[in-house]
């Protein structure tokens, strides 16, 4: 009877370790996503040099709806949506709407050379150390949050956007606004 209790307590000390080993993993993968902004979070304030060279700073843009896209030029969707995201940067921009197009490319020359070659003049944010990225979260290009002119995540949308989306999305912050 002595060598079965011995094994019986061994079986539930393995038992509650286990528990306790999942639990504390549990816990760190959760705190670990809720880290980065989702909807209805304070955008992280951030800033970055532009193509311009001039340093951008989200906070600058406090009370106007905000788009920011997380793009680079090696990423065939990211290619795709960016003539809708210029046409509604045209469509927008005189409502206040500011668009950042935040890039990870790591040569300036190479996303300049791109801007010119689609005939694009949105502002471009430089991000080559992926500092604000990783702020974000974010893993998938192209990647946007819609940020509303309380400063709050409205919408955060993971892959390529048609334009009527952007339309739609951009119209409802607008009205808010």
């Amino acid at each position: 009877m002595g060598r079965n209790k011995k094994w019986v307590q061994i079986g539930i000390f393995t038992i509650v370790l286990i528990i306790g080993v999942f639990t504390i993993i549990t816990n760190l993968s959760a705190s670990a996503s809720k880290k980065y902004p989702q909807e209805g979070d304070k955008a992280t304030n951030f800033s970055l040099i532009g193509l311009d060279g001039k340093t951008h700073e989200l906070s600058e843009y406090k009370g106007k709806p905000v788009l920011v896209n997380f793009w680079g030029t090696f990423c065939p969707p990211c290619k795709e949506e960016m003539p809708d995201l210029q046409k509604m940067y045209d469509k927008y921009k005189a409502q206040g709407v500011v668009f950042l197009e935040v890039n990870v490319d790591k040569n300036k020359v190479t996303v300049q050379g791109f801007m010119d070659q689609y005939k694009l003049n949105m502002p471009v944010l430089l991000d080559a150390n992926e500092v604000v990225r990783k702020t974000y979260g974010v893993m998938d290009y192209p990647t946007t949050f819609f940020i509303g002119a309380d400063g709050k995540i409205a919408v955060k949308k993971i892959g390529q956007m048609e334009e009527s989306f952007i339309d739609t999305t951009l119209a409802n912050l607008v009205t808010k606004s």
